[in-house]
């Protein structure tokens, strides 16, 4: 997905949800003390930092102004070594392209070992009820293939993989520390809670609602306060509100 496909799905994104209230991404600044938030459009990349380490979930679109952006939240691009993936979609995986500004060239990639058929070719992305294939992302950086239920450290930090699939055939969804899931596309926030995420996105839907269900029954299995965190729709540490209508596609 080139910077020229960045281009068109922020055009056709914009006409197609114009005024609907759809996305509603955080304004780049600070979540708490670990974790930072940058908005390119109607996404979000988020940073989680421990001990001056600093791991990226997902790495946006193909946006020029990245860099320029990460300065606001003091950090800089060199500094990213270590990226989580949560799926392949341009608004997801654009600062990794070939054609990017290849900020991020030397860092290590983690991706979900069923999304990566997506990078090697083997699955193609399709949208609109597999009506509109997306094109192939290319990427030169190093990437390590992760498996659902996998536990791994980066320096101090401790990264747990859960598999949801249904946006896309292998989305990975990344607790930290015990205490922050990333959620990328699983889950959307209205003001009355959370639902599965856009219908018109998904490869199934009913794949999404069953891996919601089972999403929430591991982290209600918890101990203590976790945040919950979107892609698109900010977050919430109440889980009553991030799943109450998980049954329903947006």
């Amino acid at each position: 997905m080139s910077k020229k496909t960045t281009k068109f799905q922020k055009a056709v994104m914009s006409r197609m949800f114009r005024g609907k209230g759809i996305f509603k991404p955080l304004n780049t600044g600070f979540i708490d003390e670990y974790v930072a938030s940058l908005r390119e459009w109607v996404a979000n990349i988020f940073f989680y930092t421990k001990n001056s380490n600093t791991i990226m979930i997902d790495a946006g679109y193909n946006y020029d102004r990245l860099e320029e952006k990460m300065s606001w939240i003091n950090l800089k691009s060199e500094e990213i070594k270590h990226i989580l993936i949560t799926h392949q979609d341009t608004d997801h995986m654009g600062a990794l392209e070939k054609d990017s500004a290849l900020l991020f060239k030397d860092a290590t990639i983690y991706i979900g070992e069923i999304e990566n058929k997506y990078l090697t070719g083997e699955v193609r992305r399709k949208v609109f009820r597999g009506l509109y294939k997306l094109p192939k992302v290319k990427t030169d950086n190093k990437k390590v293939l992760l498996k659902d239920g996998q536990i791994f450290y980066i320096t101090d930090i401790k990264i747990e993989c859960i598999l949801v699939p249904g946006h896309t055939w292998g989305h990975m969804v990344y607790l930290i520390d015990d205490e922050y899931l990333f959620t990328g596309d699983t889950i959307w926030f209205g003001a009355d809670g959370g639902y599965s995420f856009l219908g018109t996105l998904a490869e199934d839907n009913k794949l999404s609602v069953q891996s919601l269900v089972r999403l929430k029954k591991i982290i209600r299995g918890r101990q203590g306060k976790i945040k919950i965190i979107t892609g698109h729709t900010g977050y919430t540490d109440d889980l009553d509100f991030a799943f109450a209508h998980i049954d329903k596609i947006c």
